[in-house]
């Protein structure tokens, strides 16, 4: 099969004001799933949405109708534990039903605290433990190549997880076989599960890091969709290298006393925080649904 010119769209202005409501909707939908289902890990979720938002809304190309399509983009959520927002993109985007989004970490529910292998349509690999996204993501854009399909590969890495030497080792491997369909981006939010992520391992300079692997490196704010658009659209960018972008978030975002605020790594909300969370983003409350 041919290769063809990536898709790259970028939306208008009223697009953008169309996206910003998603997000805000995912947030709050992530908000009321942390409560109802009693899992941590809001704070993570919160930093990403607007990375997933730009991917499923302008960047990757698939069809919830086939999900199974060969030819289409993966996305791998490495940062499993963030898997709250993965579930909703995906059902909001039409993958499966919004209503086992209410089942969420329950027994019997497909939709497991961290995502289980194949747990539903669209959802590409069990992860949680982290360090193994990237790898698998290079076997995928490998895998691409020798089957001369065209399809791109984008992993969604928290930077705690660029602690892991697996990331690395698939790091180093991507540019040597010039894996320029495959792309990362970090969800640079600057906490871990402890304490600050530059306090706890020298992460920065990150995007140099990148670079200096071979990789075409940039960074954005994480949470500019028309940004992230951009860039994330542009894979591959003429460049021969894998991308990789550095995304300048915060944890918690879009809830102001979430944000920036750790202990949301393991908080889960309660009803009046929930309500509160709802009134910040403009959203009615459904608790009581």
């Amino acid at each position: 099969m041919m290769a063809k010119a990536p898709i790259q769209v970028l939306p208008t202005a009223a697009e953008a004001a169309g996206l910003d409501r998603i997000s805000r909707e995912l947030r709050f939908r992530l908000v009321r799933m942390s409560h109802r289902a009693r899992t941590p890990h809001l704070g993570s979720a919160l930093s990403c949405v607007d990375i997933l938002v730009a991917l499923y809304w302008t960047v990757l190309r698939l069809e919830a109708a086939r999900p199974e399509d060969p030819d289409r983009d993966r996305f791998i959520l490495s940062k499993g534990h963030a898997a709250t927002a993965l579930y909703a993109t995906l059902a909001r985007r039409g993958f499966f039903p919004e209503a086992w989004l209410d089942a969420f970490a329950q027994p019997g529910s497909p939709l497991a605290e961290q995502p289980a292998p194949r747990c539903a349509p669209g959802v590409e690999l069990a992860t949680g433990s982290l360090g193994h996204g990237l790898p698998v993501g290079v076997g995928m854009a490998l895998a691409a190549r020798l089957q001369k399909r065209d399809f791109r590969v984008y992993t969604c890495l928290s930077d705690g997880e660029c602690n892991e030497g697996t990331v690395w080792e698939a790091a180093l491997f991507a540019p040597a076989q010039k894996l320029d369909r495959l792309a990362v981006v970090v969800d640079y939010n600057k906490w871990q599960a402890t304490g600050r992520s530059d306090e706890i391992m020298a992460l920065p300079p990150l995007r140099e890091k990148w670079a200096a692997f071979g990789w075409s490196a940039t960074e954005v704010d994480g949470h500019d969709i028309a940004a992230l658009s951009r860039v994330l659209g542009k894979v591959p960018d003429g460049s021969g290298k894998p991308v990789a972008v550095i995304a300048h978030t915060i944890k918690g975002k879009g809830v102001s006393f979430m944000e920036d605020d750790n202990n949301w790594h393991y908080r889960i909300p309660k009803e009046p925080e929930v309500e509160a969370a709802g009134k910040e983003l403009g959203l009615r409350s459904v608790t009581r649904e």
